[in-house]
Parts: structure tokens; sequence; C-alpha cells
């Protein structure tokens, strides 16, 4: 049988894969934030749309409750190839996915694929790839003011744009507080994730993470690859790093080659239809609500 969405979370970052293949409607971005919505649509993190057609991998778009497009997630990536193994999409491993921030080569680790090993890429701190106003330099270490507070941050792209900040204490509620207005802030023109770094020991970290287009998340597959770069170019970890956050623990190895490895679990969840109710308003205020 196929189902309109499957839902599927990795570390309590949820998200719906919509395959083309089995769905008649298009995911507008109102549509988009009202499948996404909490209280008023199916509920998630985001959608993962695809499997789409590319010249030599398969692909796919990714997108955020509120309507936006994300380059990239590590996250939705371990998803989706956890959904392209369960549809029978694909039957051998490593196989390649192509993402608007990149091609990624993923590994399923154990039979029911529940377990995936993603080579993320590479990581640039160069201002004009993340991106980030002001004159072309990398942006490690430099100082930003939110508020009336200071912070020093390092800025990174790994397909998507982060900006990192190390502090001795971290929290939900300083994600909460300050996430907001550092990924609107007028250094980032295209916005930015922002992960919040405690540095543990020399193989570990912990992050709490604000995601651009998502909000608070309790974990994030791209936010840990970015953190831990970032921790590893300032000295605080080697190149095994395991990245702790509310939703559970991603491994990173950080190649001689600069290459990312991600390591992590995806868990199935339910899948369903799409009634014809949720595609249209009805929250009798003409607009998808907040």
């Amino acid at each position: 049988m196929d189902f309109h969405f499957y839902k599927y979370h990795a570390l309590g970052n949820d998200y719906l894969v919509v395959d083309p293949a089995k769905v008649n409607f298009v995911l507008d971005a109102e549509t988009i934030k009202r499948v996404c919505h909490r209280h008023y649509g199916v509920g998630s993190d985001g959608i993962l749309y695809g499997p789409l057609t590319a010249p030599d991998a398969i692909s796919l778009r990714i997108f955020n409750p509120d309507g936006s497009e994300a380059e990239k997630s590590g996250n939705g990536i371990r998803i989706f190839s956890r959904y392209l193994f369960d549809a029978g999409y694909v039957t051998t491993s490593p196989f390649t996915l192509t993402t608007p921030g990149g091609c990624v080569r993923v590994e399923l680790l154990d039979a029911k694929a529940s377990r995936l090993r993603v080579d993320m890429g590479t990581a640039t701190f160069r201002s004009d790839l993340i991106p980030v106003n002001g004159k072309p330099r990398e942006v490690i270490d430099e100082p930003i003011r939110v508020g009336d507070q200071q912070f020093n941050v390092t800025c990174l792209s790994v397909g998507n744009p982060h900006c990192v900040l190390p502090l001795a204490d971290i929290s939900p509620d300083l994600a909460k507080r300050l996430g907001p207005l550092i990924e609107n802030h007028p250094l980032f023109p295209n916005r930015i994730n922002v992960q919040f770094l405690q540095a543990i020991d020399n193989h570990n970290i912990r992050i709490e993470i604000w995601e651009r287009g998502a909000g608070y998340t309790l974990a994030s597959g791209s936010s840990s690859s970015a953190a831990a770069y970032a921790a590893h170019r300032l000295g605080f970890v080697g190149r095994q790093v395991n990245v702790h956050m509310p939703g559970g623990i991603i491994a990173i190895d950080i190649t001689p080659d600069r290459h990312i490895h991600m390591t992590g679990p995806v868990t199935k969840v339910a899948e369903g239809f799409f009634a014809d109710e949720l595609k249209a308003v009805d929250d009798g205020r003409g607009s998808t609500p907040d």
C-alpha cells in the first residue's frame, strides 16, 4: 500500500518523508506549514520530498516547518536514506544522495538500516561561502553583539550555514532566548543555524540547537557536524567527537582530508494519509496558524 507520508525521527528530530510518486498535490509553503504544525497538522521538524531523479544519484528536497527550503540536513539525510531502504529504492550500500547543499555518501550499518553513517563532505569558514556579511575572511572566534551582550562565534558551512557559540554553560532556555536573535542577525543574509557549544573533554562536546526555520531542536546532524568541526578547529577536541544533545548522541569523525563523517540512529514512527481537509485552510482566519 502506498501511503502519503512516512514519519521517522533521528534522536527526537522528526521528519515526514513525502514521496512524489505517492501524492497528487503540490507542497507549497502554506501546505508545508500546515502539515508540519504540531496542533493543526501531522507535526514534524520538516518534510523530506523525494526521491527525485538526478543524473548520477537519487536527490531530495528538504523543507523547514516555516515553509522555507534547507540546503542540507544530517538527520534528514539519515531518515531519507532509511526510507529509501524501507521502500526498496536502494538495496546496496554505500550509495550517493544529492541535496541542494551537495552530494553525500551514505552507508547502512545494520540489516534494518536503523543506524547509518554519512560522509557530510568538507566544511568552510569562508565568509563569502557561508555567507556572513562584511569583508572576505574566515569567521573564527569573531566577536558578535546580540542585544546588550557580546559573544565570540565561529561560523562555517557544511552545505548549510552555522554559527557556533562556545560557552561555559548552556541550556535550552539560553538557546530559545538567543537563538532567534542570532538566526536573524544582520550579519547573516540567509539567516543561520545556531549551536551553543560546551566542551567537555577531548572527545566530547554538548550542544543546544536553534535551527533556522524550525526553532529549538532536540538533535541535528548538520549542527553536530558543524559544532564538532568548529570545536576541532578551535582546539577543544580531536578528530573523533561524541556530540551530546537533548535527544541523544551523534558520533563525528573528522578525517585527515577534512571530511566529516556522521554516525547515528533512525527510528520509524508511523505512516499514513493526508486528509483532504488538511490541504484546505479551515481555522477560520484565512491563513495557516503560527
